[in-house]
């Protein structure tokens, strides 16, 4: 991020995009840009961005983009849908963006699959993911009375459902010999299922509309896993004795198998049950996931929270922690998978936070499903795992600290060297100490910015010469992973 100038702050966006302001420059039309036309438009003072098909003038937001305006100009006069997705995919754009939009990418031909070689050609449309093209497969479909579900077989899997007269049980053969709980995201709600299996940068998903009604608001939602052979169980149950000639009406992306990024984020609403001080600027959320959701985010992995703040959707990326430092190396009993718990940091003029302070128990907040690159391999294969982070960049850390320390056992140094500005600002500075003299492979190191007079410990900022002196590795030849997480200057400085 870079300073923004005085008056340039989200909540000045969205009052300039309400005031009626003709942002996009079109006095309220909106044309067929071709790439032609779009290439044309590449200067700060007159600068269009295409994002997955439209074309937004972004030349009003250049001020008021937190990346700076240099981020913006990579783009220019292009599509930036790729750079967007590497960025910040989780931004929701159409809402922030609304007012620029200029209009809609003017749509190529597209040729028509051929002879033998068409079913791989579905598989291959059905991953670009475009609209268009989905709509070409879903017709040659049709025609050619091809089964979708036989092809998925091929590269995925397929699912079956079957009843009783109480429950519906769906059964998704994933093909996958290393399933778990964290890979099945399973929602049930307005006469609406929704299944998601992960397989690496892949999503399978069973998602059908217009169920008959499931007792979705008084039956906790069963998934079975069975890793071994890689079949996953969705078990609802009814809410009257009836038999189902059908599971549901599919939807659009009902059976799919497609790229994570091209799947577009998923949310369910969550309730806020407690919220605990953890510092004097940050606190402890637990959000109660609904009964009919099963949702387990894996370990370095986050999920977006968001809020509609003056008519306008603002979405923010948090890691889920544990509710305390497990001392016995477990993770509580009552961590049921039902509760996700989030350390945030409350900024006296952070629109959102201020925005999420306020909220009451008993309010609901949307969750996405989780995203995220981290993999626990990475860890099972280091005997030296060294941690840097600064600030709330701790939140990353305290699953994985949870996770390295109870079931690798191949690791001979954990260590945390925490950045922080007082000795105030250390979150959970007890149990650290405490997590210390619990486990002798574990160290924690605190370095403070700004310290009062009383501090006895190490001092100043994340540098070379500072890194050198605590990274150390226990061998020679001892295979080490360093994860840092912190604001992007410290990120950055930490990388060199």
């Amino acid at each position: 991020q870079v300073p923004l100038k005085p008056g340039r702050s989200l909540m000045d966006w969205i009052r300039l995009t309400k005031s009626g302001k003709d942002l996009a420059g079109l006095k309220g039309k909106l044309i067929e840009v071709t790439e032609d036309e779009l290439a044309k438009h590449n200067k700060k003072e007159d600068c269009w961005i295409c994002i997955r098909g439209f074309v937004y003038n972004v030349t009003p937001y250049m001020e008021y983009h937190p990346g700076g305006e240099d981020e913006l100009m990579k783009a220019a006069g292009t599509d930036g849908t790729d750079l967007f997705d590497q960025v910040h995919r989780w931004v929701n754009y159409e809402s922030m963006l609304k007012e620029c939009l200029v209009g809609r990418m003017a749509v190529k031909p597209i040729a028509a699959p051929k002879g033998e070689g068409f079913k791989n050609e579905i598989i291959s449309i059905m991953l670009y993911s475009r609209t268009v093209l989905v709509l070409v497969v879903f017709s040659k479909l049709l025609a050619l009375d091809l089964s979708l579900k036989k092809i998925l077989n091929n590269v995925f899997g397929f699912y079956d459902w079957f009843q009783t007269d109480s429950l519906i049980t769906i059964v998704i053969y994933t093909k996958q010999k290393d399933m778990n709980a964290e890979l099945a995201i399973v929602d049930c709600e307005d006469k609406r299922l929704r299944g998601e299996i992960i397989v690496d940068d892949h999503s399978y998903l069973v998602e059908v509309g217009r169920c008959c009604n499931f007792a979705c608001e008084t039956f906790s939602l069963l998934v079975n896993i069975a890793e071994k052979v890689g079949k996953v169980e969705i078990i609802l149950k009814k809410k009257d004795n009836i038999h189902w000639k059908m599971l549901g009406q599919p939807l659009e992306h009902h059976n799919t198998f497609i790229k994570r990024k091209d799947r577009g984020l998923f949310y369910r609403k969550c309730k806020l049950v407690s919220k605990m001080e953890v510092t004097h600027d940050t606190k402890l959320f637990c959000l109660m996931l609904p009964k009919s959701t099963h949702l387990r985010v894996p370990t370095g992995q986050h999920v977006y929270l968001k809020q509609i703040i003056a008519g306008t959707e603002v979405v923010k990326p948090y890691t889920p922690v544990l509710p305390f430092l497990p001392l016995d190396f477990k993770e509580p009993s009552h961590y049921d998978g039902a509760h996700i718990y989030l350390m945030i940091k409350i900024y006296s003029c952070g629109l959102f936070t201020q925005a999420l302070d306020h909220l009451q128990i008993g309010n609901y907040i949307s969750v996405s499903n989780p995203e995220g690159n981290f993999k626990k391999s990475q860890v099972q294969t280091s005997e030296d795992l060294f941690l840097l982070a600064a600030g709330t960049g701790f939140t990353p850390m305290v699953k994985l600290l949870n996770y390295a320390l109870t079931e690798v056992s191949c690791l001979r140094i954990v260590k945390l060297i925490f950045f922080n500005k007082t000795d105030d600002d250390i979150l959970w500075r007890n149990q650290l100490e405490q997590l210390v003299l619990k486990d002798e492979r574990f160290e924690v190191q605190f370095i403070l910015s700004q310290p009062s007079k009383d501090w006895v410990g190490k001092q100043g900022k994340i540098s070379s010469s500072l890194l050198s002196e605590f990274v150390k590795r226990s061998r020679t030849d001892s295979k080490v992973l360093i994860c840092i997480c912190g604001p992007t200057p410290f990120a950055e400085q930490g990388v060199q």
